[in-house]
C-alpha cells in the first residue's frame, strides 16, 4: 500500500502534471471571460442590428405545452419548464463564443510561432564570423582559406 501511495505521489506531482492543472484552471477562467464578453458585449451589439432580438430566447417549441408557453411570450426557461424546446438561439450564442475562443487561441499560437521564429533568427545571426588560426592563434575571417597574418594554409 505504501508503494502504491508513493507511486501515485510521483505521478500526481510531476512538473508537467502541475502545468496541466494550472492550464486547466486558467482555461476555465478564460472561458468564463469569453462567455461574459459574448453575453454582455457582443450579443447586445448583434441584437441592435437584428432589431433587438435576444438570441438566448430564440427557440422552437416541440410539444403542445411548450407551444402554449411560446404563444404567451414566455422566455426559454419558462418554455423549457413547460416542455421540450429546440433552443437554436443558445446554440448561436455558444457558436459565437467558440469562434471568439478559437480566434484568440489562434492568435496566441501565431504570436508564439513568430516569437520562436524571431529567437531562431537571433540565434542564427549570432553565429560566429571569425575563427582562430591554428598556427599563429590570431583571429581571422571564418571563410578564410589562408591566414593573412602567418600565410598558413587552412583546412
Amino acid at each position: 500500500m505504501s508503494e502504491l501511495l508513493k507511486e501515485f505521489r510521483e505521478f500526481a506531482f510531476k512538473g508537467n502534471m502541475i502545468d496541466l492543472a494550472v492550464g486547466m484552471i486558467i482555461g476555465a477562467a478564460f472561458t468564463g471571460l469569453v462567455n461574459s464578453i459574448v453575453g454582455n458585449m457582443v450579443m447586445p451589439i448583434i441584437s441592435l442590428f437584428t432589431g433587438g432580438i435576444d438570441f438566448n430566447n430564440m427557440y422552437v417549441p416541440l410539444n403542445d405545452a411548450a407551444r402554449a408557453a411560446a404563444q404567451s411570450g414566455a422566455d426559454i426557461e419558462t418554455a423549457r419548464a413547460a416542455g421540450a424546446v429546440f433552443a437554436y438561439g443558445t446554440f448561436l450564442t455558444d457558436l459565437i463564443q467558440f469562434l471568439i475562443l478559437a480566434f484568440v487561441v489562434f492568435m496566441m499560437i501565431r504570436c508564439l510561432a513568430k516569437a520562436m521564429e524571431a529567437a531562431k533568427k537571433e540565434q542564427e545571426e549570432e553565429a560566429p564570423t571569425t575563427k582562430e588560426c591554428p598556427f599563429c592563434k590570431s583571429e581571422i575571417n571564418i571563410e578564410a582559406t589562408r591566414c593573412p597574418n602567418c600565410t598558413s594554409e587552412l583546412n
